[in-house]
């Protein structure tokens, strides 16, 4: 694993990369998320693939990165990220939020991706659930740990999370900027980027948990394959929105798949 920071817009970005078998995979969080949501999924891929990922601005160690903090800002990071890096040919992937971004990235069409790969992500058209009264529930979702961990039961997760996942999970979902946080529930969630979405034009995977109840299955058929219509779509069965810490294997072995076919 080695460490290095990216200029952004602002400030900069710690990265943390590992392996050199491309194409590289540049995992982007979900609201609430950081770079060691993906951990279990970082350490069941092969040791040699190319992983690339970092605490998106406003979270963790990218919280005292300035706003704003909208969907735009958040694609030109991971822009700035894979540019920084030189990386000549790799995947985005994105979860729920990060979903979202990437999907706004990928639509630049920048040099070197090969794919996309999308976890329960925020649909680019959002779905009728998605109400100013939803919106103003959702902002105070995070407003304590004793919140967030309502949310972890009540909505994010379909199964158990270990005990120390769900403490990591608890800590990160707390360790924002406030406007970073308020970011995603009062806007980004209800943004329609289906131009960006329609303007996709490498191989796309849509990865969907089976009891998913922020973005089940049904709803991204709705809302995102319309836009994305020649993307491979698969369910996860028995797990819910939290696919990088509930269901690691099957992201690693989904991903590490989609990375070998693009290889070939």
């Amino acid at each position: 694993m080695t460490e290095t920071t990216i200029a952004v817009t602002g400030g900069a970005v710690g990265v943390s990369r590992r392996g050199q078998g491309g194409p590289a995979l540049v995992l982007a969080h979900y609201w609430g998320g950081s770079a060691r949501t993906w951990d279990a999924v970082v350490e069941r891929l092969p040791a040699d693939r190319d992983v690339v990922r970092f605490d998106q601005r406003g979270w963790s160690s990218s919280r005292a990165l300035p706003g704003p903090y909208g969907l735009d800002r958040l694609a030109d990071d991971v822009i700035d990220v894979v540019e920084g890096l030189g990386l000549d040919r790799y995947v985005l992937v994105g979860h729920s939020m990060g979903g979202k971004v990437s999907q706004l990235a990928a639509a630049r069409r920048p040099s070197g991706l090969a794919g996309v790969v999308l976890l329960a992500p925020a649909p680019p058209r959002p779905p009728a659930t998605v109400t100013a009264e939803s919106q103003r529930f959702l902002a105070h979702a995070y407003d304590s740990p004793e919140t967030v961990e309502q949310a972890l039961d009540q909505a994010l997760t379909a199964t158990p999370l270990d005990p120390a996942v769900r403490e990591a999970v608890v800590r990160d979902s707390m360790a924002a900027d406030a406007a970073a946080c308020q970011e995603w529930p009062l806007h980004g969630i209800a943004a329609d980027v289906t131009d960006a979405a329609g303007a996709i034009d490498v191989p796309v995977l849509v990865l969907a948990g089976e009891h998913d109840r922020v973005e089940p299955p049904q709803v991204l058929r709705d809302h995102l394959l319309p836009w994305i219509p020649h993307a491979r779509f698969d369910v996860i069965p028995g797990v819910g929105h939290l696919l990088p810490l509930e269901a690691p294997e099957a992201v690693a072995a989904a991903l590490e798949g989609f990375a070998a076919d693009l290889a070939r």
